[in-house]
């Protein structure tokens, strides 16, 4: 399309605005089009600026030919029409995304003749009917000033102003009040643009797909270390700086990082379409076909390393930009009083060091470290840089090895550990997290990188929030407490390799054994908790724990009671280091479980059957106060509860609790609690619609259940759900259990699809009871529909174990022995995979 021509034929046959904008549009829509193709040849920062100076060259044209239409064959040199187009943001610095908004700044000087507002009006409605999304603002020259003072934004929008067309006369008037704008309250200007990021950095923290602008270490980071530049020193590229502020190589990987940063955001604009700056998963194969990445997971840890080295350049060299307009002479006598040694200093828990220091031996700093009060710290920037360019010779020293040794003994570690990742020398300090360094974990449960994790892990160790499990570590030995903590932070550095990552683990975590000096007992331990550091969270998840068998397996792996002690203490800062509610009352109680009743198997000698088990229950239940005041009648019916599950299941105050609201039942009644989750107990002697009950609840995620026949013909429900409701949900899901007791109640049941091979029964659990698993993908109404096909089969349900995770559930049944279903076996898996034929 011949743009140029099309307008001219327009403008001599007068034509309508509507038809010009039409062009336009045109115009526009077919270089959108060609944008994909632009990008093959054309990546990073090259293709913004290609693409910036295009849009340039059509605003250009836009006002040329709104000149053309105001002033006719009469048009005056455009240098005296006192209007300046000027670029904003990102456009410009030249860094306009595809989709990005186009944020225009119009000054103009009220001249007779011109018409100003009119031409500019006209401009605006060109660009808006012809499909362009603008940002824009309109100002007299003189107002620029008053304008900036009043809000940060606008401020800084104005820091990033670049010359696009119009008057050269009133661009330099324009660049005289940015000047005047730029060193205008600086100080003020700088902490609140910190101040800001802080906030930002808080909102968008680092995860495994993270928002290549907002995020810590995106875009935006990058932005804030321009904008403190330009106010400072007045450049218009922070590449001015390199040289003085910060070394050649150190801008160098700086501007690499950014170059994938500006590669990715483009692509996933492309990719959806519309304006979308998260790395999600479902972009990322896309997004790496357009880069030319053929492993996907080498691309989002490119992106994650990216992210990590634009951080730490703009923590360091913004401070250190800053620093002279933030600094109090009140405060230099506090300093004094804390120095640790020349040049570094420790006030209010934060520690500091001068940017003018020469480059640290590794084992002078963590001597340093070593010989703080032990408590948590945070790190000004100045101290970072210490360690980012810290002298760490390989193989480590002896002397080394110790003090990593001694540093792990302190109680808090876990912010010394962050400042290693941030300096970007924890693989140079612990050489077996190389191939962990920004490894993404997509596995629909973690919600950060490894590294990013293994710190998270020592960080919910040193904070245990349950206080069952801090009692629990209180009662180990500094020895132990050692072990133990450097296994929660190594525990997953086996992965990045092909073989088990518990396998592998285990093999490095022998290798820094020997490093450190441990002895051979303590060395065993540790290989055997790294080696079993997923086995208690996938028996308790998983299985049926209250099974003797399932216990003596678990127990098999895990060894003695001291590794059951420090398992269970690692499970539960491996889970609390996922993110997220990952780790919730629902999750600790089930370890709280395991852990009881493994340390009894582990505390006897000899094996402990189920019947044993049950009497040992029994007495702790007859020795209860509560229980001697029942009546006579009533301890005789508890007592004579057949199911030995229903007793292993629960401890004796619950035990009396639940024959307590037994016995006053009627018809039915029930209980729903919505604290940390949701959980619905139900008591009937009339029959329960239980498949009309999970099809209506099927939105939400069943975490357990529970079915027991107590007494008197009475059943007892519990339904437990991964996560809580609003109050407001909680009426509803009451009338819906009322509902479930009218046994003409029906809901259409969602097609499920399970494969025969997906279900195993085992018939030989026990003497009484069958269990049945299902292993198949994660699907809504799986329970309700499953539940249904039980009430066909007649088979009932004793317990129910869900494990779910984002793409699969591997759900347990415990049933009994009823019905002659061991003889029905090829009936039971023809029924729950009849949708898949």
């Amino acid at each position: 399309m011949n743009l140029l021509l099309e307008i001219e034929n327009v403008l001599e046959k007068k034509g309508s605005d509507f038809e010009l904008s039409k062009l336009f549009k045109q115009y526009i829509k077919e270089y959108k089009e060609s944008l994909p193709e632009l990008f093959t040849k054309n990546q990073g920062k090259d293709f913004l600026v290609r693409h910036t100076k295009k849009l340039d060259s059509i605003i250009e044209l836009m006002y040329k030919t709104v000149l053309r239409r105001a002033f006719g064959n009469y048009l005056p040199m455009r240098s005296s029409i006192p209007i300046a187009i000027i670029a904003l943001g990102s456009y410009g610095r030249e860094q306009l995304c595809v989709h990005s908004d186009i944020d225009l700044l119009i000054v103009y000087q009220d001249v007779e003749g011109y018409n100003s507002e009119l031409i500019i009006e006209k401009l605006f409605y060109l660009a808006l009917d012809a499909g362009m999304k603008l940002g824009h603002r309109v100002h007299e020259v003189d107002d620029l000033f008053k304008a900036s003072i009043q809000d940060i934004t606008i401020k800084t929008s104005l820091m990033e102003s670049r010359f696009i067309t119009g008057s050269p006369f009133t661009w330099h008037a324009t660049q005289r009040e940015l000047g005047k704008i730029r060193l205008h309250e600086q100080k003020e200007f700088l902490l609140a643009k910190i101040e800001e990021a802080q906030k930002r950095r808080k909102k968008y923290p680092t995860s495994m797909q993270p928002n290549i602008k907002e995020s810590v270490g995106g875009l935006r980071d990058a932005h804030l270390i321009y904008w403190v530049a330009k106010t400072i020193y007045g450049i218009n590229s922070i590449k001015e700086l390199s040289g003085t502020v910060f070394s050649d190589e150190e801008y160098k990987e700086f501007r690499i990082a950014l170059e994938l940063l500006y590669r990715v955001r483009s692509a996933l604009h492309l990719i959806a379409n519309k304006q979308e700056d998260r790395l999600l998963l479902e972009y990322i194969p896309q997004v790496s076909k357009l880069l030319g990445f053929k492993d996907q997971k080498k691309l989002a840890g490119k992106v994650l390393e990216a992210g990590w080295r634009i951080n730490n350049f703009t923590q360091i060299f913004v401070k250190k930009m800053v620093r002279p307009y933030i600094y109090d002479a009140k405060h230099i006598a506090s300093f004094k009083r804390n120095r640790l040694k020349k040049g570094f200093y420790q006030y209010n828990a934060r520690l500091y060091a001068s940017f003018k220091l020469p480059q640290q031996k590794i084992s002078d700093l963590l001597q340093l470290l070593l010989d703080l009060e032990d408590k948590d710290y945070r790190f000004d920037a100045g101290f970072l840089h210490q360690f980012t360019v810290a002298k760490v010779s390989h193989p480590l020293s002896e002397k080394t090895y110790f003090l990593i040794k001694k540093l792990f003994t302190k109680a808090h570690i876990a912010s010394f550990l962050k400042l290693f990742y941030d300096a970007g020398i924890l693989p140079k300090i612990f050489p077996n997290f190389r191939k962990v360094m920004h490894l993404p974990q997509f596995d629909g449960y973690h919600h950060y990188p490894v590294d990013i994790h293994s710190i998270k892990c020592v960080q919910a160790l040193e904070n245990i929030t349950e206080p069952f499990l801090q009692n629990l570590f209180d009662t180990l030995s500094e020895e132990e407490k050692l072990i133990l903590k450097i296994v929660v932070f190594f525990h997953d550095s086996g992965k990045g390799r092909r073989q088990d990552h518990s396998e592998v683990g285990a093999k490095l975590v022998v290798q820094f054994a020997k490093h450190i000096h441990l002895n051979e007992e303590q060395t065993k331990r540790a290989v055997t908790l790294v080696r079993q550091h997923i086995l208690m969270s996938s028996v308790a998840f998983k299985e049926n724990i209250h099974n003797e068998k399932t216990l003596y397996k678990f127990m098999s792996k895990v060894g003695d009671a001291k590794n059951l002690q420090l398992l269970y203490i690692l499970t539960y800062a491996d889970i609390s280091g996922v993110g997220g509610d990952i780790y919730n009352a629902f999750n600790a109680k089930l370890l709280h479980d395991l852990y009881l009743s493994a340390l009894e198997i582990a505390q006897n000698t000899g094996r402990i059957t189920d019947a044993k088990k049950r009497l040992l229950i029994e007495a702790r239940v007859r020795n209860l106060d509560e229980f001697k005041e029942l009546p006579s009648l009533l301890q005789k019916k508890v007592l004579t509860i057949e199911s030995n599950l229903f007793f292993f299941k629960h401890a004796p105050q619950d035990i009396i609790s639940i024959a307590k609201i037994a016995k006053e039942t009627k018809e039915y009644s029930f209980r729903v609690k919505n604290i940390n989750s949701l959980s619905i107990e139900i008591y009937r002697r009339i029959p329960l619609n239980i498949g009309y009950l999970l099809a209506t609840l099927a939105h939400l995620n069943v975490a357990s259940m529970e079915i027991f026949t107590l007494f008197d013909d009475i059943k007892y429900f519990k339904i437990e759900f991964i996560q809580n409701v609003d109050s407001n949900v909680l009426v509803e899901i009451q009338d819906t259990i009322d509902n479930a007791f009218d046994m003409s109640k029906e809901v259409k049941l969602k097609k499920i699809h399970i494969k025969r091979e997906e279900i195993a029964i085992d018939c030989e659990h026990s003497m009484t009871h069958a269990e049945l698993t299902i292993h198949t993908a994660n699907q809504i109404g799986l329970l309700a529909y499953v539940m249904h096909k039980f009430e066909e089969l007649h088979i009932n349900i004793i317990t129910a174990k869900i494990h779910s995770s984002k793409y699969k559930v591997r759900d347990s049944f415990l049933m009994e022995k009823q019905n002659n279903i061991c003889n029905n076996v090829e009936k039971i898996y023809e029924l729950l995979s009849e949708n898949t034929k």
